[in-house]
């Protein structure tokens, strides 16, 4: 076999990686304001801010916030309420739920803007002291949890279901968390849980 000396000669064409990688150049550009640097699309202090007071469990919090910031990034990352969990981030799982002057939301799809002024209640705001809510108690007695990442925003929707029907049907308990998933499957306990706390919440 003869090896030929000549080098592979390589294309002198406009690749598609070139094409591609041009494209991706050109669109930084245009989007980039000139002069400016460009700012990562991650939460960060950096951008403009706007004064904002957020009551919290009874405390009102006064923070600068960027307008973008969700209610969930606000409890957990900037107020170290992470009691609020963090899952889905897109309004499906309701690990994330809280009480917005008593009515359940996700607080994943909620600017942190959008809660100023009102009475925001987190699972924390749920104890007196160190003693766990009727809710809270009513879930350990019932074991309804299992990985419990769920477990906040289960015992926030039973809360607000609670408030407003403080002797809920089985049919209303379950429409009552049907915003909220379990990938463990426990929701028999859950019902139960939150038939307790009815109980508990009465004596």
């Amino acid at each position: 076999m003869v090896k030929s000396d000549r080098k592979r000669q390589r294309p002198t064409g406009f690749s598609r990686r070139r094409f591609i990688d041009s494209v991706a150049s050109g669109a930084a550009i245009l989007t980039v304001p000139a002069g400016a640097a460009p700012q990562p699309a991650t939460h960060n202090a950096s951008g403009d801010t706007v004064a904002t007071v957020l009551n919290i469990n009874g405390r009102a919090h006064s923070l600068s916030v960027e307008p973008r910031w969700t209610l969930q990034y606000v409890l957990r990352d900037r107020l170290g309420l992470t009691g609020t969990k963090a899952a889905c981030e897109r309004g499906e799982c309701g690990s994330c739920t809280v009480l917005i002057d008593g009515v359940s939301r996700y607080s994943c799809m909620t600017l942190a803007v959008e809660a100023a002024g009102a009475q925001i209640t987190t699972v924390e705001g749920l104890m007196h002291g160190e003693e766990l809510g009727p809710v809270q108690k009513a879930f350990v007695e019932e074991d309804a949890l299992q990985c419990g990442y769920c477990t906040p925003g289960q015992v926030m929707s039973v809360e607000a279901l609670l408030r407003k029907t403080p002797q809920p049907t089985v049919e209303q308990i379950r429409e009552g968390v049907s915003g909220n998933l379990c990938r463990c499957g426990a929701y028999a306990h859950i019902f139960r849980a939150a038939e307790r706390a009815a109980e508990l919440r009465k004596g």
